[in-house]
């Protein structure tokens, strides 16, 4: 008994010196978008061992990405790879690819979606079926999979960020929106869509109890990721969040009262803000389950308006 707990101290520990997730191996899909960037990076900071950095396009670059985390964190290796996010046969290829070079599996993050259209006249069933596969049928094929991988030991490898895992665990967390707990953020598809996401997370507690992995969800409101109206896509195809500059200084006073009460409108929050709350629901001491943890300044926490 006093040997397990040792051990569970020495390598499965939020508060070891050499980062909270040493030697951990993790899965980031949408990493080329700002927010799964910024998960990246703080995934490094935190001592992870590898990242698989996932994208939908092979033609996203890559290189800068992991050129980026490893002049900060070098003994982090990011690895670009791109697959397609809602394939089935594409995610077990994925994971059986992490566990033939690693041996293990500890994070799995879901950060790619859609906005779709604005507005339900111009939304078709096509346009519906995209937000569908991106924002829910990605999460889903994670709860489905990554449990199995994550429930495998394996000895202390020879890279660098190195650490046996001596127990089965891990963590799978769905990055979606304030959408997914109430509507009128953006267009309809994109809150029908985030519902199902959350939904995935909840059908997860009951799938995943007593297998030492768990599911959660992080819904932030606007983020400033340096999207501005000139240059933003009003079909929602190419962005994941609504930009912060939706609305004028005027309108965000006239609806709120003031600018930094925290509605998922108005507030701006940081990439960095997000991420931090991504790191701190895979922590042991963390007891969140199937939560959606909302990173808008408070404004509807827990689901609640």
């Amino acid at each position: 008994m006093n040997g397990q707990q040792e051990t569970e101290s020495q390598h499965f520990s939020p508060y070891r010196s050499d980062g909270k997730l040493y030697g951990f191996v993790c899965i980031v899909t949408g990493a080329t978008q700002p927010v799964g960037k910024a998960v990246v990076h703080e995934l490094a900071a935190h001592g992870a061992a590898c990242i698989y950095a996932c994208s939908a396009s092979p033609s996203d670059d890559y290189a800068s990405l992991a050129e980026q985390v490893n002049k900060q964190f070098p003994s982090t290796k990011v690895i670009g790879y791109p697959f397609k996010l809602a394939n089935e046969e594409d995610t077990l290829a994925l994971i059986d690819d992490v566990l033939n070079a690693w041996g293990r599996l500890d994070v799995y993050v879901t950060s790619s979606g859609l906005l779709g259209p604005p507005s339900i006249t111009e939304t078709t069933p096509a346009d519906l079926y995209k937000l569908f596969e991106a924002n829910s049928m990605a999460p889903f094929f994670a709860l489905k999979y990554a449990p199995a991988a994550m429930s495998k030991t394996a000895p202390k490898g020879s890279y660098p960020n190195a650490a046996p895992k001596d127990q089965a665990y891990g963590s799978i967390v769905v990055v979606s929106s304030v959408a997914s707990t109430y509507g009128g953020c953006w267009g309809p598809a994109f809150t029908m869509s985030s519902h199902a996401a959350l939904g995935v997370v909840r059908a997860g507690v009951a799938t995943l109890k007593g297998s030492g992995v768990r599911i959660n969800c992080i819904s932030p409101g606007q983020i400033d990721i340096g999207v501005d109206l000139g240059s933003f896509d009003r079909r929602g195809l190419s962005d994941q969040f609504p930009p912060s500059s939706l609305q004028s200084k005027k309108v965000q006073h006239d609806i709120v009262g003031h600018e930094g009460c925290g509605s998922p409108y108005t507030s701006s929050v940081s990439l960095g803000y997000l991420a931090g709350g991504l790191i701190y629901i895979q922590e042991d001491r963390s007891c969140l389950f199937g939560r959606p943890r909302d990173k808008n300044d408070g404004y509807g926490f827990d689901g609640h308006m």
